[in-house]
């Protein structure tokens, strides 16, 4: 087996670290930094630790951020009594290329998976219920929670863990965002628990 020296099996190790990356994507990762310049290796380095020195989070909504509030919960212009709760901040900006949505956001940053350990106190959950109250949202009183969580088996049971959690609170309404049949596919290729979701969630033309 083709053995590299220390320096080289320490990047390939550290690639491995990252989500999706196997050990032969981290190859490729480490032998495409090996070819580059310096000063461009330098930018990079500048960047990873510039990201972990300004990159907090949001105190109100727990998303990335290099301002406290973040954009969006400064933002004048936000309709303040809507949230959507998501699992990840891409997931928000997922949702703002829309341009649809001009409510608030919660990140959650994951979701309940009893398999990897993770239980509700492991997600930023505690200080959505607090946002519900007037006197910590501008004086506005939030109508309305959507859950935007992914449509997994994790996704579903957050979901309806939230739900559970937030019904008795209050009259308000607590929705869950539509699933189905992606825009551009075809019926044959679409698998049963999707076709199921776009059948249970058909509405009036």
């Amino acid at each position: 087996m083709l053995e590299y020296s220390e320096p080289v099996a320490k990047l390939i190790d550290e690639f491995k670290r990252l989500p999706g990356v196997g050990h032969k994507s981290a190859q490729r990762l480490a032998f495409y930094i090996l070819r580059r310049p310096e000063a461009e290796i330098e930018r990079f380095v500048e960047a990873l630790q510039e990201v972990k020195q300004k990159i907090v989070f949001c105190d109100i909504c727990n998303n990335l951020t290099d301002v406290n509030p973040c954009m969006y919960c400064s933002s004048v212009s936000r309709e303040r009594s809507m949230i959507c709760v998501v699992e990840e901040p891409y997931n928000l900006v997922a949702i703002e290329k829309t341009r649809s949505f001009k409510g608030l956001y919660h990140i959650l940053h994951g979701s309940l998976s009893p398999i990897r350990g993770v239980g509700p106190d492991e997600l930023m959950l505690a200080n959505l219920l607090p946002r519900l109250r007037p006197e910590n949202n501008d004086g506005v009183d939030v109508k309305e929670v959507i859950i935007a969580t992914n449509p997994t088996t994790e996704g579903e049971a957050t979901a309806n863990y939230i739900a559970r959690l937030l019904k008795p609170l209050g009259e308000r309404r607590i929705t869950r965002i539509a699933m189905g049949m992606p825009v551009g596919s075809d019926l044959e290729f679409v698998d049963e628990v999707t076709m199921d979701k776009a059948m249970q969630n058909r509405h009036d033309i």
